[in-house]
């Protein structure tokens, strides 16, 4: 059997004609940019995520950058965050005008590590960007604790945990302000890109609308240079779609790790530990595990597509090797990117394809034993 990492086309199968309807809807209004559809997403968005504010933009990245920059992080600034997730979070910073900072992630998870963050801060430390890795939350109520004690802001990179909840409160509404990621891979996506800010300060939510559109304040008025990070209209379209199929989708991805739970039990892997009740939503289902180029390639010759998020930690990359300590700096995070590998999985994943990976998990490692 063939197992594909992730299987969009599955997934889209059942709203596809719900999508060519919006589709058809925006071709029809000829309003491709700025139009009702982004209007009226925004105002969906900001309800189901509980926030008061949601700005769509036009990826992730985007939002980063924009909730940095309306926050008052520029030149000369230093910004606090991980070095094990996707580069954006970093090129954000940079993009901001901000050195990154790269702390220590937790003993036994993913993100970051408050004890360790809060030692890296200094007279420039403006910020603190927490990465809900995977779609696990971070601590966010020690990270509020040090943010206000030092005076710092705090950002959410929810890209990953849509629909995330501690406490009652949704991945990207406790800082003050979080990110999305529309990316077609996450918990909720479009058939493109696309991000969103979501914020409850007014004056950070003006300046992202702002910037985010040229820097305007009203039609023709620029009173900043500012960005092209508008959402186009089909992409937003699209998004009102599939966005109320998040909790039933989350649903599922709990489901499909519980399968994995059973199925990887006895075996020598580490599997990810689901956390306080809905703080886990599964964008992806990483293990750690031992002999892992062999275990990867054992699954490749078998049909399993497994993968690496991320395989080299920023810090060491050739575009942040200035910003960090160099091998040997982070240990914890270092000897992690050495042990993950991301298993197949998305909300349409069957249960005999989890059995499939499972049982070729349990041959690579009776034959190595």
């Amino acid at each position: 059997m063939t197992v594909p990492f992730i299987d969009l086309k599955r997934l889209h199968e059942g709203v596809r004609g719900e999508l060519l309807a919006a589709f058809a809807r925006v071709l029809d209004s000829g309003v491709f940019v700025q139009g009702p559809e982004v209007a009226a997403f925004e105002a969906e968005a900001a309800l189901q995520y509980g926030a008061r504010h949601a700005i769509a933009t036009s990826s992730g990245t985007a939002a980063l950058h924009l909730a940095l920059a309306a926050a008052g992080i520029g030149a000369g600034d230093e910004v606090i965050t991980v070095a094990n997730t996707f580069i954006a979070t970093a090129e954000a910073i940079t993009l901001a005008g901000a050195t990154p900072v790269f702390a220590e992630i937790e003993d036994g998870g993913f993100n970051i590590d408050p004890a360790d963050a809060e030692r890296r801060i200094t007279a420039r430390t403006k910020a603190i960007v927490a990465v809900h890795l995977y779609g696990q939350m971070a601590q966010m109520g020690r990270l509020q604790a040090i943010c206000s004690e030092h005076g710092l802001k705090l950002i959410e990179d929810a890209c990953q945990a849509h629909g995330a909840r501690l406490e009652g409160r949704m991945a990207g509404t406790i800082g003050d302000a979080g990110c999305l990621s529309f990316y077609p891979t996450k918990n909720v996506g479009t058939l493109g890109e696309g991000g969103m800010v979501l914020t409850a300060d007014d004056q950070i939510a003006d300046r992202v609308r702002s910037l985010s559109n040229h820097g305007q304040a009203s039609r023709h008025e620029h009173v900043v240079p500012g960005y092209n990070y508008r959402m186009p209209e089909l992409q937003t379209a699209a998004l009102r779609v599939l966005s109320p199929h998040l909790e039933t989708w989350n649903a599922a991805r709990r489901i499909a790790a519980g399968w994995y739970e059973t199925g990887l039990a006895g075996l020598p892997v580490e599997k990810p530990a689901a956390g306080p009740d809905g703080s886990h939503v599964f964008h992806l289902y990483v293990i750690r595990c031992r002999a892992r180029a062999g275990l990867q390639a054992a699954l490749a010759g078998a049909g399993i597509q497994a993968a690496i998020h991320y395989p080299l930690p920023i810090h060491l990359q050739p575009a942040y090797r200035s910003c960090g300590g160099g091998e040997g700096s982070l240990p914890r995070t270092e000897a992690a990117v050495e042990e993950i590998l991301s298993l197949p999985f998305h909300p349409a994943i069957r249960r005999d394809e989890v059995d499939e990976v499972c049982e070729a998990i349990a041959t690579f490692y009776g034959a190595h034993a």
